[in-house]
């Protein structure tokens, strides 16, 4: 079982680029599009978060259904859903505007056990940011690393919503000794300061820098560093794509039995390659769709 841990929210996504572009309502949020990917891919998936009772809430729970994903251990509350609005460059990049106040998965609290079976648990984006729910998942980062199981960590920066930089990139920083992989994008990379090199002595067996369209890289604890390019596709918009590696990545080391920090050490070069590829192609068919739509297992063949 892999969890996914973090927010659930309502996407309003543009059908095309500019400010005024119409918007139509759709899934999203890191963890979430994470969690819908894994379960498309066929991974054992469960979502960890609170949700609004309301009808977006209802719609978001059923979308993770739909994926095989475990929805049983989801808190509840009357608030609303969260909002983001995003709008798309010409090259269909997104920016995005966040209604947050007052919503329903900010006051996630931490469970008292995560589900039998759990291997791995995977963090990330605004559940990190927003208080009260942020040190709640802060906790449980800690609290799953220390029980020794693996742990993803997407930082996904929103900086519309971090207020105090400095303070959250010492947070970042704190993060890094119960990471096992950290998964970011270049921009991400640049934004928080310092280097793979650096944020691997703090802690993380290995670190996956994404780069668009030029493909991925990864940086190990043992010192190798592998890269592919890009798969080539005509890009609709790029929503969802992080957080469709993050799955990718997921899926193909529980593949290879390789969730954990040995297991990562063990893949090697030609492992990491052929994993980082899957997951390349993975972003590119959801790159190709409009909104987070990642691919079904039989879109992609075996990791």
């Amino acid at each position: 079982m892999i969890v996914v841990a973090g927010e659930a929210l309502i996407d309003l996504v543009p059908r095309g680029p500019g400010a005024l572009a119409d918007l139509k309502p759709a899934p999203g949020g890191g963890p979430y599009n994470t969690a819908v990917a894994l379960g498309r891919l066929g991974s054992p998936t469960a979502f960890c978060s609170r949700t609004s009772e309301d009808a977006f809430g209802e719609a978001l729970l059923d979308g993770l259904r739909r994926a095989g994903v475990e929805v049983s251990d989801v808190q509840r509350g009357p608030e609303p859903t969260t909002l983001a609005v995003a709008t798309l460059d010409a090259g269909g990049s997104a920016a995005y505007s966040f209604y947050v106040e007052g919503t329903a998965d900010r006051l996630f609290t931490v469970p008292a056990s995560l589900p039998a079976g759990t291997r791995a648990v995977s963090f990330g984006t605004c559940s990190l940011v927003l208080e009260p729910g942020a040190s709640a998942y802060e906790k449980l980062m800690r609290e799953a690393a220390a029980q020794g199981l693996f742990t993803a960590l997407d930082p996904n920066i929103r900086t519309g919503l971090i207020p105090d930089a400095d303070a959250y990139r010492r947070r970042f920083r704190d993060w890094l000794p119960s990471v096992t992989l950290l998964k970011l994008s270049e921009e991400d990379a640049e934004w928080l300061g310092g280097t793979p090199q650096e944020w691997l002595a703090a802690g993380p067996s290995a670190v996956v820098v994404t780069r668009g369209g030029e493909g991925l890289t990864v940086h190990t604890r043992e010192g190798a560093e592998c890269s592919v390019p890009g798969e080539k596709v005509e890009v609709v918009d790029t929503i969802g794509a992080g957080d469709t590696v993050n799955a990718a990545l997921l899926h193909g080391l529980a593949a290879q039995d390789a969730l954990s920090p040995g297991g990562l050490a063990a893949l090697g070069p030609d492992g990491w390659r052929r994993l980082l590829r899957f997951a390349a192609r993975a972003a590119a068919i959801t790159c190709s769709r409009a909104g987070a739509e990642p691919p079904f297992a039989a879109e992609l063949g075996e990791p």
